[in-house]
């Protein structure tokens, strides 16, 4: 895959609504359900990575307990390390985590191998390396 996945324009809409555009919370929401159900991507490793990206804010709001992306971004170091003790990991190990075993649970290297004509073992090899750029491009956002 030579192509460049870019996820940028999600990661500035995100920024956006930890910044205080709490009106563009509707337009990250339908984002989130296109990316979960892959719809426009255009190739394995974009449909992966939109799949993370969904999963990743989900779990991040699960992490949380709240869907407030901009108090999100007002929690201190020591709230962290105290949602990290009561979530028993950090906050990249969390999410990395929850991607992978998605991905795992619900057999989404076969459905992705079927449906782009690529052999699984090739999606296997982008399964971890994806879980942790997305995790960090998450993580960089909400710092």
């Amino acid at each position: 895959m030579s192509d460049q996945i870019e996820f940028s324009s999600f990661y500035r809409l995100l920024n956006s609504i930890k910044e205080g555009e709490s009106d563009k919370k509707s337009l990250l929401d339908q984002k989130i359900s296109e990316f979960e159900n892959g719809i426009n991507s255009n190739n394995f490793l974009e449909e992966l990575g939109w799949l993370y990206i969904s999963i990743g804010i989900k779990e991040l709001y699960n992490f949380t307990n709240t869907e407030d992306l901009y108090s999100i971004g007002l929690i201190d170091k020591e709230q962290w390390e105290s949602l990290s003790v009561k979530n028993e990991q950090e906050l990249p190990v969390y999410l990395a985590n929850k991607m992978i075993k998605y991905v795992k649970d619900n057999k989404k290297v076969k459905e992705l191998s079927n449906k782009w004509n690529i052999r699984e073992g090739e999606i296997r090899q982008h399964i971890t390396k994806m879980a942790r750029y997305i995790t960090e491009g998450i993580i960089d956002v909400i710092e």
